[in-house]
């Protein structure tokens, strides 16, 4: 594609905040302290979890970047930033949370292969950007369609970024027709994230961001829309991101007995401690996040300070100011996660329990084990950590 191209190595990376705790160096995997995510709703962009599988595109020349779109319509197109640029700008807020978020507390059970994330692989920005729905209708596709008249009933992305688990092909997903040109799904092609043009870690110039689904599905670095009739067969939609149940290993795994995950459960996370703290006095504030995908809003979150036999319901908020109400969209961010606080004493140590439910009474699991796959996605156990009350030595 003239004015983009995947560098062959990883020597000219972007700046990364120094804070970030990194998973892998190439490809580029980290995540911010659990704390920095409740400093702020809208995740500073610096703070945003890096999800890579090979060195960073480049773009050279924004003029000449262009998305061809091809496939099973009638003639194939080239886009260029300009004609995005002149369609109607929407600003949706979302939270985008990578498959593999709290990995690591799944490998603590069985090992599992993929990348250690803690509980952080998640953040939620405001993406600004033209709905995929507009976009396709420039090439002839009505909204709401499932299927066009030459049999294309999927969308799929395909990026400038090569990666090894494409046998250095490029990264590429898909999701349905239907969802694509609905506008209400609210996917867009987004070339701003937080009211600033997107930086080189997350998708400059432009990418897919799919609100509710897995951050696997939202592509970036786009090159290539296409118009399919079967759902995308790349590695990471075939052989990845699908949840198996506990028995399969690699030894007897199909692959083609399970569909590509898509909406992620309903998930919390406490962020105002670590596994494991110790504090001068009893009385603590618990907070964190909590998140529901296919813009499911968040009912209840229920905390425990004695590892589940007892439990008071927590406060739920998106913005200050605004009561949040699950599932009224004139009050509520729908695509975003909700943010919960509560206070409880700590007689001298405790195991402190948060669980989520969403608005569809959807409620995570309680133990880690029952969620257990081979690739570490979609722990959604209850979320433990640990207190203890110390002494002061003043």
């Amino acid at each position: 594609m003239p004015g983009i191209r995947g560098p062959s190595d990883y020597s000219r990376e972007p700046p990364r905040h120094p804070s970030l705790q990194i998973n892998a160096k190439e490809p580029f995997n980290a995540e911010p302290p659990r704390s920095a995510l409740i400093t702020s709703y809208v995740t500073p962009v610096e703070y945003f979890y890096k999800r890579n599988h090979g060195p960073i595109p480049i773009v050279d020349d924004i003029d000449r970047y262009s998305v061809s779109v091809t496939g099973e319509i009638g003639n194939s197109k080239d886009l260029f930033m300009k004609d995005i640029w002149k369609l109607p700008k929407y600003n949706v807020a979302a939270t985008l949370q990578c498959a593999g978020n709290r990995r690591t507390a799944m490998s603590k059970t069985r090992t599992v292969k993929g990348v250690g994330w803690d509980v952080a692989a998640i953040g939620n920005a405001v993406w600004g950007g033209a709905k995929l729905a507009d976009v396709l209708e420039l090439i002839g596709i009505p909204k709401y369609t499932c299927s066009t008249p030459s049999g294309g009933k999927h969308v799929e992305f395909v990026s400038i970024d090569k990666c090894k688990e494409e046998n250095g092909g490029p990264y590429k997903g898909s999701i349905p027709l239907f969802q694509a040109t609905n506008p209400e799904a609210d996917v867009l092609l987004a070339y701003e994230m937080n009211g600033e043009t997107l930086n080189r870690d997350h998708g400059y110039p432009l990418r897919v961001v799919v609100p509710g689904v897995i951050g696997a599905r939202s592509v970036k670095w786009l090159e290539s829309i296409n118009i399919i009739s079967e759902e995308c067969q790349g590695f990471f939609m075939q052989k990845d991101y699908k949840m198996f149940p506990p028995r399969v290993n690699w030894d007897n795994i199909d692959w083609s007995t399970r569909r590509p995950q898509m909406d992620f459960p309903v998930q919390c996370v406490i962020c105002s401690l670590e596994d494991v703290n110790v504090v001068k006095n009893g009385k603590i504030t618990i907070k964190g996040y909590a998140v529901s995908g296919g813009g499911r809003g968040i009912e209840r979150v229920d905390v425990s300070v004695d590892g589940g036999k007892t439990w008071v319901e927590a406060t739920r908020f998106q913005k200050s100011g605004s009561a949040y109400i699950a599932d009224d969209d004139s009050k509520s961010d729908k695509w975003a996660w909700v943010f919960f606080e509560t206070e409880a004493e700590i007689p001298w140590s405790a195991e402190i329990v948060a669980k989520a439910v969403d608005s569809a009474a959807n409620v995570q699991p309680e133990n880690v084990e029952d969620v257990w796959n081979l690739r570490g996605i979609l722990n959604t156990s209850w979320h433990r950590v640990h207190v203890q009350v110390g002494h002061s030595n003043m």
